[in-house]
């Protein structure tokens, strides 16, 4: 065998056994492995006492994840923390939860792959019976992970107002979640007002959040209700953050069609955050996560052209594209006449 076939079944055998590698990295965030390190707690013994797992098991599991990177150290000078490790610590802010997501709920709709891609339909609908959001309304522990897994991954929200000029705005977040970017946005600008309209389930975290991120919580309106229904009137800024990868072309347009009918005028323009794809040369992260998004709610990332077609649709126009940190694409319409 020669080196460059050496290499290539290396390569192959590490893309087979990729499952293998994320499913031991959920057993020791499920056991809180990096929380018991951290508290001191550095040998497989004492990991198995404080996790009640099997002392072999513990070992055996360290061992692999330790030739992983994700720790250090071993069993004679003890386990240790690494960057990688603590990112998952339970904490805000940390990939816990994003782990624990992905890695049940998430990895058994990835179990229905071949069917999720021949069928173009959701894998997880397939594994679980319903839609993603219809079992996230049923579900409340999933539906916190889900909410938390959300904002951990929004690494470019801090990066927004650098964008556009929020000063003085009255600024609508549509299907906003947590607030989380309404939290940051007016965190950055002291003169601008919110209003967060999503499902009425998502409203005690998104009332929680926002009341312990922003200290002057009367500047914020939370509005339960469906964005396709309408959205809050009156807005100078419409976001639509990450929220449209689920739905098909005419659903989208009804979105942008309610946010043109409720701006506040020729002025108001509506801003679309959204990783974007290309069939030519599309990086790992979107041609990725547009994958993902067809396993868990048979949805798709769109290519700017598509944005832009649908935009038009609903009588507005792409003003101007920023990029955006972790792949994301800010797209700024206006309105048309």
């Amino acid at each position: 065998m020669t080196a460059d076939v050496q290499a290539a079944a290396q390569q192959a055998v590490e893309l087979i056994t990729g499952g293998w590698r994320a499913q031991a990295l959920h057993t020791a965030v499920k056991l809180r492995i990096p929380d018991h390190i951290e508290a001191g707690r550095v040998r497989s013994g004492e990991l198995a006492d404080a996790t009640g797992a099997e002392e072999e098991g513990i070992r055996r599991l360290m061992r692999l994840l330790t030739a992983m990177g994700v720790f250090d150290g071993g069993e004679r000078t003890g386990h240790r923390n690494t960057p990688v490790s603590r990112t998952l610590l339970d904490r805000p802010g940390s990939l816990r939860d994003m782990c624990l997501l992905y890695g049940e709920e998430f990895y058994t709709a990835w179990g229905h792959a071949p069917q999720a891609i021949s069928t173009v339909s959701a894998g997880f609908e397939a594994a679980y019976g319903q839609p993603l959001y219809a079992y996230l309304g049923e579900h409340p522990d999933a539906s916190d992970r889900f909410q938390r897994a959300m904002k951990a991954g929004n690494l470019f929200f801090d990066r927004v107002p650098e964008i556009f000029d929020f000063s003085g705005k009255h600024v609508v977040d549509v299907g906003g979640g947590n607030g989380q970017l309404l939290a940051a946005v007016l965190g950055a600008v002291p003169d601008a007002r919110g209003t967060l309209l999503d499902r009425e389930h998502v409203m005690p975290a998104a009332r929680d959040n926002l009341a312990a991120t922003l200290e002057d919580g009367d500047r914020v309106t939370l509005v339960g209700g469906s964005m396709f229904e309408a959205v809050p009137e009156g807005g100078d800024v419409y976001l639509l953050c990450r929220v449209l990868a689920g739905w098909d072309d005419d659903r989208l347009v009804t979105v942008f069609e309610n946010c043109r009918r409720s701006m506040a005028g020729p002025e108001s323009r509506l801003l679309i955050f959204e990783r974007v794809v290309t069939d030519e040369g599309c990086t790992m992260l979107p041609a990725l996560w547009d994958l993902h998004l067809l396993m868990t709610n048979g949805g798709r990332h769109r290519t700017v052209e598509t944005f832009t077609r649908l935009l038009d649709r609903a009588g507005l126009d792409v003003e101007r594209i920023a990029e955006l940190p972790a792949e994301t694409t800010a797209l700024i319409a206006a309105p048309r006449g």
